[in-house]
């Protein structure tokens, strides 16, 4: 496994290796920063996709722990919920630790959905507090679509293909 990481944080996992290609085939899972509300939006994420946290960590339970703020040592150093076969990370952005971060839309999670049901599941527990910015309706390419920003400003993107 590879871990890149920076000031914003990157994650890519080598899953395994294709040796009759010679390739190696990679696993992306999105690293999402926050400024302090990480635990919040990983419980809201919880909700919406289900499943148990791979991994919860504490700043407190660091090396350094001892040495940071009482609000500090509880934020979320790293947190990772599996949903399918990827998983879903992110930590709180210390601002104490010199990190800045700017939301912007440069990114979007995309998300495959194996029903419509399941689709409209997703995307209107996302879309809770959130802005839609485009309904769920099917699309030139034939698929189902639809795009949205949930209430910590993350954008998402859904696209069902049926059949």
């Amino acid at each position: 496994m590879h871990i890149i990481t920076s000031k914003n944080c990157a994650y890519l996992s080598l899953t395994k290796t294709n040796k009759s290609k010679n390739t190696i085939m990679a696993q992306i899972d999105p690293y999402l920063n926050f400024l302090g509300n990480t635990e919040e939006a990983f419980n809201f994420y919880k909700s919406v996709f289900g499943g148990e946290f791979k991994a919860l960590q504490r700043f407190k339970d660091t090396p350094h722990g001892d040495s940071m703020s009482a609000e500090d040592k509880e934020r979320i150093m790293h947190v990772a919920l599996p949903i399918g076969k990827n998983v879903l990370m992110g930590t709180d952005a210390l601002e104490s630790a010199g990190h800045t971060l700017n939301f912007g839309n440069n990114i979007s999670i995309a998300v495959s959905p194996e029903s419509i049901e399941e689709m409209h599941r997703i995307f209107n527990g996302l879309a809770a507090g959130g802005q839609i910015q485009q309904p769920l309706e099917k699309m030139f390419w034939g698929a189902w679509f639809g795009m949205l920003v949930d209430q910590f400003g993350v954008q998402w993107m859904l696209n069902y293909i049926e059949g």
